[in-house]
């Protein structure tokens, strides 16, 4: 549900920018801001700690082009950068790192690497809860 995940970043993103709850003036939705990052980078990332390490899924929404992070992980600095069809891992700083890419173990090192991102196709859109619908969609 990419387009759904989308939706709900915009809202998370643009809480105080747009003042969508009328009330930016009392202070920041911190856990907005947080809201926004987690989506980008563990949603549209997919970045997974797991017991073997760092896991990535990443998919964007027909919004996005491309999307790219940097992370630091154990010392090392990784930089993600996803289109529509590939995921680039770039080991910036640090000693060799392996990683899982879709379940599959990469090891990050001196070289880019480049993986492809499997074709999905989405499910039909669930209805949300009245009340919980994103903001950017309610009549």
């Amino acid at each position: 549900q990419l387009e759904l995940a989308h939706e709900y970043l915009a809202e998370a993103a643009l809480m105080d920018l747009r003042d969508l709850e009328r009330n930016t003036r009392d202070g920041m939705h911190m856990a907005s801001l947080a809201g926004a990052w987690v989506a980008l980078v563990q949603g549209f990332g997919g970045m997974r700690q797991t017991p073997e390490g760092l896991s990535f899924s990443p998919r964007l929404p027909s919004g996005f082009s491309r999307l790219t992070f940097n992370m630091r992980y154990r010392g090392r600095l990784i930089r993600l950068t996803v289109t529509r069809h590939e995921a680039t891992y770039e080991l910036v700083d640090g000693e060799d790192l392996t990683i899982r890419h879709f379940g599959e173990a990469v090891t990050l090192g001196e070289k880019v690497t480049r993986q492809k991102i499997p074709a999905i196709e989405a499910g039909p859109r669930p209805r949300q809860p009245k009340g919980r619908e994103p903001i950017t969609h309610r009549d």
